[in-house]
């Protein structure tokens, strides 16, 4: 469990993307979204360049006010409508500056609100096209980050960190322009020469204490797996006196967590160290440098102003500028990711001719030499040339022991998956001919494992026919023998579920899932292993409803209780992959150990 956890947690980690033209050309994909409204963008961008040129103007006007303070030139009037002069374009300049930024904010919450939309929307309906041997190569916990973490990620990309960066870039380098031509370049050069150096190593140092700080995160939440895992398995805990096997676990990764955690300590304090000494020493020195130029007349009190304030915002526009471009790189990650699910290959699914309801005949079934192995085990075979029939209107049970290949028929029935040799044939035609949704439309499956969706009664039986109208509704629930439990929750068909069904017992959401195949109406009705994890009562009224439903219908019946398919107009063994018997109850008990016979006898005997 903990390794699943930590796996599924490295999955989703987002990879920064190397900032090169082949990245930055696949993201142009993104303006694609924009349609006719591309002119907000670049309205954004000019009001973006627009808010950090006249940013540079007030480190400079505030200079001149600081510069106020060293100049004794002037009568108390002319310095008092000085400062009224200069604070008035203050003012001004950053009024002028917010006007700018919200339309610059503005246009590009536009900008970033259509493409995310459009990306969701093709991410998710994409996803939901995938065959369903992609989902067997990727952890849905992924897969759902892709729509929320990725996009986010996107999200921030354009909000912020695009804007950050041209306008940071401005800052700094029209700063550092400016001090150089408004600043005699003795004073300035220390600053050009000093500060770049020192970031770049804080910036070194700052990847290397992210490093250990995520590293002692992944830990720490190794161990909170633990004691997740002994909390809630205390039973079985206690029950195998394990106690000293988990407090040893749970040491040992303490134990990882305190030598981490001191190398993260130290780092941390040779960067404090670091930043102390260098940093505010370079400051000091620049301020020293500065002083002394001052008093030895080669720099102006305002030009002193004016430096101070342009290197204040210079530093803060250089050192914000690493964490943008990280924030870039993961956007370019992110946006490589999202696209391979856009680009993936999707099933030829009819989208626009979803749930059109037709009044189906018993189909009849044909599987001739079908061998298939899952694409995640190729060199594993699940089916070897399996055969059998199943006329229309007729019940075949599957019967064999776990892992035999039951349930893999009935995925390739419904083309989840094809087969790697053989012919699936439904009415004399390969079922690879079949338009897929119309094939699916013909398909009801009623599993063991009942997934509801966490809305109401309602929603859930309607999900066999979108357009059902509520009489529909209520006589698929009552012919799945649904209706009395429903009728006693106070609020009936739209009581609501729960996640997964969870407000419901499993015989209800059996009868449920009975009902949704009822409104669907189907020719061919899949049944997997659907009562065998019922209590009596729950059993009965549920393989009542079953009996309903597989009235005039051609079923294909996985069963692990053979006292449930005794009735079954043929039964096919499988073991191994392999159809080892095929014929009636009757037919099957008169062979001599017949592994049907065997199993029938032991489960009669257990019962």
């Amino acid at each position: 469990m903990a390794k699943r956890n930590q796996d599924t947690s490295k999955t989703d980690e987002l990879v920064k993307a190397k900032l090169n033209w082949k990245n930055f050309k696949k993201s142009f994909r993104l303006f694609n979204y924009l349609k006719q409204q591309k002119y907000k963008f670049f309205l954004g961008m000019l009001f973006l360049v627009a808010s950090a040129g006249i940013g540079l103007l007030f480190p400079m006007k505030s200079g001149s006010l600081l510069g106020m303070f060293g100049d004794d030139a002037g009568s108390v009037d002319d310095k008092i409508s000085k400062l009224l002069s200069v604070g008035g374009l203050l003012l001004l300049i950053l009024g002028v500056q917010g006007i700018i930024s919200f339309l610059r904010v503005y246009f590009f919450a536009q900008v970033t609100e259509n493409i995310l939309q459009g990306l969701r929307n093709d991410t998710f309906s994409r996803l939901i096209q995938m065959p369903m041997g992609y989902f067997s190569k990727n952890q849905s916990a992924e897969l759902s980050s892709r729509i929320a973490t990725d996009i986010n990620v996107i999200s921030d990309a354009f909000t912020v960190n695009i804007a950050e960066i041209i306008r940071q870039s401005i800052v700094g380098i029209g700063g550092l322009a400016l001090m150089v031509m408004k600043v005699d370049w003795f004073i300035a050069k220390w600053f050009v020469i000093i500060i770049p150096p020192l970031t770049l190593i804080a910036i070194l140092f700052a990847k290397k204490i992210r490093k250990y700080s995520k590293d002692l995160q992944d830990k720490i939440a190794e161990a909170n797996v633990i004691v997740a895992e002994a909390l809630t398995g205390i039973t079985n805990v206690k029950t195998y006196t394990s106690e000293t096997k988990e407090i040893n676990r749970f040491e040992t990764k303490t134990s990882q967590i305190r030598t981490i955690g001191l190398k993260y300590g130290l780092f941390r304090g040779v960067f404090f160290t670091f930043v102390v000494t260098f940093i505010f020493g370079t400051v000091f020195f620049i301020l020293f440098k500065m002083i002394e130029a001052k008093i030895n007349g080669q720099i102006t009190a305002e030009e002193f102003g004016e430096f101070m304030m342009l290197s204040l915002f210079v530093s803060a526009s250089l050192g914000g500028l690493p964490e943008q471009i990280a924030g870039l790189q993961k956007a370019l990650g992110a946006t490589d990711r999202v696209f391979e699910i856009i680009d993936g290959e999707i099933e030829k699914i009819n989208l626009s001719n979803q749930h059109q309801q037709k009044v189906h005949q018993p189909s009849k079934i044909e599987f001739e030499n079908v061998s298939f192995n899952y694409p995640t085990r190729a060199d594993f075979s699940v089916l070897k040339s399996v055969s059998f029939i199943a006329n229309p209107g007729e019940t075949v049970a599957l019967v064999g022991s776990s892992g035999s290949g039951k349930s893999t028929i009935a995925s390739l029935l419904l083309r989840f998956y094809d087969p790697n040799n053989g012919i699936i044939k439904i009415n004399n035609t390969n079922t690879r001919n079949f338009d897929l949704t119309e094939l699916r439309e013909l398909i009801a499956l009623v599993p063991q494992d009942v997934v509801l969706f966490a809305g109401s009664i309602k929603e859930n039986i309607g999900y066999g026919k979108p357009n059902a109208t509520d009489e529909e509704i209520i006589e698929a629930a009552k012919q799945a023998n649904a209706l009395d439990f429903i009728n006693a929750f106070p609020d009936k068909f739209n009581t609501l579920v729960g996640e997964r069904g969870i407000q419901l017992s499993g015989g209800q959401r059996q009868r449920l899932a009975i009902a949704r195949a009822v409104l669907k109406n189907p020719s061919i009705l899949i049944l997997d292993e659907a009562t065998s994890s019922l209590d009596s009562e729950s059993e009965k009224l549920v393989q009542e409803a079953l009996d309903k439903l597989m009235k005039g219908r051609t079923s294909i019946v996985i069963a692990h209780r053979l006292a449930t398919i005794r009735n079954a107009d043929r039964i096919v063994v499988i073991q191994k992959g392999e159809i080892k018997e095929n014929g009636t109850h009757n037919d099957l008990m008169k062979l001599q150990d017949g592994f049907y016979q065997k199993l029938s006898k032991m489960q009669f005997e257990l019962s």
